[in-house]
Parts: C-alpha cells; structure tokens; sequence
C-alpha cells in the first residue's frame, strides 16, 4: 500500500537568523572587493567589513527586549543572552578590524584575505551562542576554527608563526574530537541533541542514562576547556598568542572565548540537576586556572605571552562566575557577560598596542621593546596604562566592577574559598600588569632605535573606543546586569 509522505517544511524567523547572514554575506564581499582593491591598501575591504558589521550590530540589537523564541525547527534560539553575545562578538570583531590594515602592512603581511576570514570566523562565533542544539554548536565551532587556524599563519615568513598554527590545528581538532565524543554520549542519553531535555533525562534515575550524561559533560568539558584556555587545556595559549600575528591573537582572546564561554554557560545551566557532579570538578579547574595563568605569567618576559597567560587567569574568573550562575540560575548572565565585556575592551586595547612594534617585516614584543613609549606616543601609553590598571582591578574601571560582580556572585552562593583565591590571584597579577605599564615610562636608550612605530589612525582609534568603553561600562553595570536577568 502506498503511503504519502510529508514533510514538513520547517517555519523559520529571519529576523533571527539576519545578523548572521549579515556578516556571512559582508565576508563575501570583502573577498569580492579585494578583487578591485588599490594595491597599495586595503582600506576599501575594511570600510566593506565595518559596514556590514554595523548593519549586523543594529539587526541584533533592535532584538534585545523581545520575548526568548526558537526558530527553524529548534534549531536557532534567540534571547537575551545570545542577542548581548553576538553584539561582544560584533564589536570585538570590529575591533579588532580597525587596527588590522597597518599592523598588516608594517608587518608585510597585508593579505586582503585577512578581513572575510574574520568576518567568517565571527561567523561561526555567533552560530555557538545562538543555540542549545548540540550539532549547531559544533557546526558553529568548526566555522570559528578553520578560519582561526589559517589566520594564525598568515605571517608565513616567520616559523613561529607557521608552528603557532600547526600546533593550533592539530591541538584543536583533537579538542574538536572530544567535543563530539560528547555530544554523541549525550545523544545516546537523550535520544537528541537539544540540550533543553537533559535536566528531564537525569530525573527518570535511569543508571545507563546517568553514565552517558556525566560521561558526555566531561567529554564536552575538554573541548571547551580548550577552546576557552582553562587549565590544565591552556598549554597552547601562549605559544600560539605569541607566534601568531598580534591582530589575529587579539581576535582568538576576545571573540573566540566569548564564544566559548557563553556555549559553557549553556550547557551549565542545562546539566542543572547534575551540579553535585559538576560542581567540584568546575571548582578545581578554576582554581587550577587562575593559579597556572597568574605564576607563569609572573616570569614572562614577551608581552603577548604575558597577555596570553592573563587570558588563562581570566578564564578562571569567568569560571568563578559561571559556577555561581550554576548553583543560583537566579543571579542571571549579566556577571558573566558584563565581565567579557570588560575583557574585550581591555584586551584588545592592550594587543593593539602591542601591534605597534611591527616594523619591517619584523616584530618583537618584549617588555623592553615598550621603553619610551610615552615619549612617542603618551595618549597610546596612558591608554595601555588604563587598560592595565582595568585588568588588574582598579576602580573606577570596568574591570574592577566585574571582578566585583563575581566575587559577590560567589559569596552569595557560598562558594567563599572561590572567592578567597580570585581575591588572592588578583593580588598576584598585579605584579605582571605594572610590569608592562611601568615598561611603557622606562627611557629607550639613546643609541637604539625603538622598536615601535608611531600609531596608526586604527590604533589610536581602537585605543580611544576601548579606552573610553571601559568607564563608560561602569555607568551602565545596572542596565546591562538587569537585561539579562533570569528572573
């Protein structure tokens, strides 16, 4: 007997899914527009990309106060949390666009390329935090990934670069591995791949679904541990931060993590009813993160790779954060994503920076390759100063309200000894920051040319923006903390 078949074509709200498709499409073009470029810049690619950026940035953002929905057969969510993400993701990316062009061409490296990688990274940056659909997720971190690997050896002259992204490549689609290693136990556990059921699944008290669940979170652990530098899973991050251009580290610190914990936060907050299991393991590895990220960043002397250990001590205290949202999902994202926020702006401020000791093909990022700075350039070294002084912690910075947030996130949940050792941790970094601020008021020496250039219009820009956003996210912390309550 014959039987018709149906299918039905599932309805999808394109409204949802257009800051996407926005900057997907901005990454065609740039790629067409360096068909036509002047040979001598690239300025019409980076006017192509912020352009489309910024159309994708009032898309997301006209969405901010509509109801939590699903759409495409639930495949794509769209809330408070992924709206606020996508928008971090948006302007981490633009960004770090801005002073991309001449740290490029300083670095003889100024592949037009460069910008729809980006902009296809960012991509897949905003596909992770759109979602609670396991297969989504991992679709999304392998468009973020592909790109990044091929951007961390842009400078293909240099072997540190070349060996930077291998290393990166081969470490990642092993974490890649993981991951999917994960979804699949937890498939097996669910019969799905939407993370809203598990909660359901682990309070049916079935043994073999139990094993599958705690087995697939470890699993899934690992690959985001990687992908967000937590310890022990941090080892490549100062390697590849070091070895790969400064514009493209500046992107993998900032947007990718963003990425990444927002993805974590998710899957938190759908393990739930599995936090007695959860709860220690995530309190020791950000403990362990913090710890490893501080005491080796102490003995660098390589600003990036200072940078790339401070992006380790800071996943901690996003962990910190996190691990207080999973205990109380009443405190809402705000702690957590108002802390990215404050890490964005700070460091790509300081990697832009950075970027100025690109010069003739060369660049060398050593403390001492920053001497004389402030007589070169002062708004460049007070801006580093602030940034620094944010990093550590400092008021009025937005850096100290967000390490404020956790640790009074952490108190209210009881989680005092993670409190105690953020506070502790704190205290260490300020060694290494003052060190890169102080390296900026020693005097070069007057028989050596100084390694870094006069900044670029893009620096000084992305200096000023960042620079300016760290205090001015101080005046909004309870806007910002309220729209994205759970309550």
């Amino acid at each position: 007997m014959d039987k018709a078949f149906h299918f039905a074509i599932p309805v999808i709200d394109w409204t949802a899914l257009l800051p996407i498709m926005i900057v997907a499409v901005t990454g065609i073009f740039a790629l067409i527009a360096e068909m036509f470029r002047p040979k001598h810049n690239n300025n019409l690619i980076v006017g192509v990309s912020l352009g489309g950026l910024a159309l994708a940035a009032v898309a997301s953002a006209l969405s901010l106060q509509q109801p939590s929905y699903t759409t495409a057969a639930e495949l794509f969510l769209r809330d408070s949390l992924g709206t606020v993400a996508q928008l971090l993701i948006l302007l981490a990316t633009a960004l770090t666009i801005s002073f991309s062009e001449g740290y490029l061409r300083n670095k003889r490296i100024p592949f037009g390329e460069f910008y729809p990688l980006v902009l296809w990274s960012s991509v897949g940056a905003m596909i992770m935090t759109s979602t609670m659909n396991l297969l989504v997720i991992f679709l999304g971190l392998e468009i973020l990934s592909v790109s990044l690997y091929v951007m961390a050896g842009m400078s293909r002259s240099e072997e540190k670069s070349e060996e930077s992204a291998l290393k990166y490549f081969l470490l990642g689609a092993f974490a890649s591995g993981f991951l999917l290693y994960g979804i699949a136990f937890v498939y097996g556990a669910t019969g799905g791949l939407d993370l809203n059921v598990v909660n359901a699944v682990w309070l049916r008290h079935e043994a073999s679904s139990h094993t599958l669940l705690l087995f697939g979170f470890g699993l899934m652990l690992i690959g985001l541990g990687f992908k967000t530098s937590m310890a022990p899973f941090h080892q490549w991050t100062p390697d590849v931060y070091q070895g790969a251009p400064t514009n493209v580290a500046a992107f993998m610190a900032t947007a990718a993590k963003i990425a990444g914990f927002v993805t974590l936060l998710r899957v938190v907050s759908a393990f739930g009813a599995l936090h007695n299991f959860w709860l220690p393991a995530l309190t020791a590895i950000a403990i362990l993160t913090m710890f490893a990220g501080n005491f080796a960043a102490l003995v660098q002397k390589d600003v990036k790779r200072i940078l790339g250990y401070s992006s380790v001590a800071n996943a901690g205290y996003v962990m910190v954060a996190i691990i207080a949202f999973g205990r109380d999902s009443s405190l809402g994202y705000g702690t957590v994503m108002y802390f990215l926020l404050s890490y964005t702006l700070m460091t790509i401020g300081a990697f832009a920076v950075v970027s100025m000791a690109a010069k003739n093909r060369r660049e060398s990022t050593k403390l001492e390759d920053l001497n004389g700075l402030w007589r070169r350039s002062p708004f460049v070294a007070l801006t580093l100063v602030i940034f620094m002084a944010s990093l550590i912690g400092i008021p009025p910075t937005a850096g100290f309200v967000g390490k404020f947030l956790i640790f009074f996130d952490a108190l209210k949940t009881d989680q005092i000894p993670l409190a105690i050792v953020l506070a502790v941790n704190s205290i260490i970094s300020i060694y290494y920051y003052m060190a890169i601020a102080r390296a900026v008021f020693v005097s070069d020496s007057a028989d050596v040319e100084p390694d870094t250039s006069k900044p670029s219009a893009g620096v000084a820009a992305v200096c000023a923006v960042c620079a300016i956003g760290i205090f001015a996210a101080v005046a909004f912390v309870g806007p910002f903390v309220g729209l994205l309550s759970t309550k």
